[in-house]
């Protein structure tokens, strides 16, 4: 980047932060010839403690948010979507915005999946609910850059810095770094969670509820420190068609490769994917078919896939003036997995935020189970592990409240020389315990393999 630009953009942020007449200024401004997940690797190197990165399945929106100038937190269990959202429209008119106001500032973060769950010192820092606005914003969308820097009124000083560091560096983006070497593997004991299976589909059969999804983790000790960056590189690489995601703070990395939207709201449409039902990509295209047509016709996953249609559809024609879906499931074809989808599509939104569809919709039945708080008090019971933001929602909300929800599934808690994995999948009726463990080591796959790991390994 050229060093006129950057020296010109730290005189006019200095002189905006002075003269600003409310409590945040923020200017966004066109940029070229960026890579983002360079962009986000940069992060560390210019002093950013923090860490943000998103981009949709097609790829027509990417984010990438650097340091913090502004968190929203909470620890509130059963308002904490609407106390998140009155704080975020607080937040949104202290900014005074100028250049490209097409752009607007964001928030990016997340909420645990059960606030009811005591902590565990695994999510140290993943409180209950969190946003952050970045310091420093990367919007790409539909090819096009623009750069956002918001800063505090009266100071930013030392943002300001870090905004001339990360300009500089930018015409030389960073290398990924190598992956360390697997040291070790563990788990929870895996009869246990196969016992937890066996009392849930004898509670269903019983009636107490139609369905219920355990998860369980994984351990893997590494022999250096895992850089998210890396990772992130090998996602974008090895997993085209999903939603890429990492939320960092403090060297801690939820990163991840979902391929499940939660809910996208942009003025009165909002979108969601109806995602349940799952099977093995096939090693010949014949295989991969008759998987596909079993997986088409399988009662079992029918059924468990039913079970979201119908609470999304519902919610959507609550809340919007008609829903549009087709009349049965497509297949939506990873590298791994493949599984039955329905895109749902609601118009005449009249919600005027995304963190209010977000509340609404979590945790939808590919998540929990139905009905929601029988399988919730089921899930409590039974699960061997505190899921903290695991399975819970991650996206960002706009000033305007659009954006963009999924669900962190296919993903890995990276902390130091430590990655912890999670995979889950949905018990019915006619569950199988033997072939839901299979189920969850298919769908712990696409992280073992952006963190080196062979299947043998």
């Amino acid at each position: 980047m050229a060093i006129g630009f950057q020296h010109t953009l730290q005189q006019q942020l200095h002189e905006l932060v002075v003269r600003a007449a409310r409590p945040f200024v923020s200017w966004t401004e066109s940029l070229e010839g960026v890579d983002p997940v360079s962009f986000f690797m940069q992060g560390p190197s210019c002093g950013f403690r923090e860490r943000f990165f998103w981009s949709d399945r097609s790829d027509g929106t990417i984010l990438v948010g650097l340091g913090s100038v502004h968190a929203i937190e909470t620890g509130e269990k059963d308002g904490r979507f609407r106390e998140v959202d009155a704080r975020r429209r607080q937040w949104a008119s202290q900014i005074e915005r100028h250049g490209d106001t097409d752009a607007p500032p964001l928030l990016f973060g997340g909420f645990s999946f059960d606030p009811h769950r005591t902590p565990t010192d695994v999510w140290r820092g993943f409180s209950a609910g969190k946003l952050i606005a970045p310091a420093v914003l990367l919007s790409m969308r539909n090819g096009q850059a623009k750069l956002t820097v918001t800063l505090p009124a009266g100071g930013g000083g030392r943002e300001i810095e870090q905004v001339g560091r990360l300009l500089g560096r930018i015409a030389a983006p960073p290398l990924p770094a190598p992956l360390p070497a697997l040291v070790a593997a563990r788990e929870a004991d895996s009869g246990r969670w196969m016992e937890a299976v066996r009392q849930a589909i004898a509670s269903i059969r019983a009636g107490a509820l139609d369905k219920v999804v355990l998860a369980r983790a994984r351990q893997l000790t590494f022999a250096g420190t895992i850089d998210a960056g890396s990772v992130l590189a090998r996602l974008r690489e090895q997993q085209p068609f999903a939603y890429l995601f990492a939320f960092e703070q403090d060297g801690r990395c939820l990163i991840g490769a979902s391929p499940e939207q939660l809910v996208q709201k942009e003025g009165e449409t909002c979108r969601s994917i109806c995602l349940a039902g799952s099977a093995r990509r096939g090693a010949t295209v014949e295989e991969d078919e008759r998987l596909g047509a079993w997986l088409l016709s399988d009662r079992k996953n029918r059924q468990e896939h039913q079970f979201v249609v119908r609470m999304i559809s519902r919610l959507f024609a609550e809340v919007c003036e008609a829903v549009e879906m087709p009349d049965g499931p497509q297949l939506l074809k990873l590298p791994h997995i493949q599984h039955l989808c329905t895109p749902v599509v609601g118009r005449g939104c009249r919600e005027p935020s995304v963190l209010r569809l977000v509340e609404r919709m979590h945790p939808t039945p590919a998540l929990g189970g139905t009905p929601r708080e029988r399988a919730m008090e089921t899930i409590r019971a039974l699960e061997p592990l505190e899921r903290g933001w695991y399975a819970a929602p991650i996206g960002w909300v706009d000033v305007y409240g659009d954006g963009e929800w999924a669900v962190a599934i296919r993903s890995a808690l990276l902390a130091g020389s430590q990655a912890f994995l999670f995979a889950g999948c949905g018990i019915v009726a006619d569950s199988d315990p033997q072939s839901e463990y299979e189920e969850t080591n298919v769908k712990m796959a696409p992280m073992l393999s952006a963190l080196g790991v062979m299947h043998h390994d």
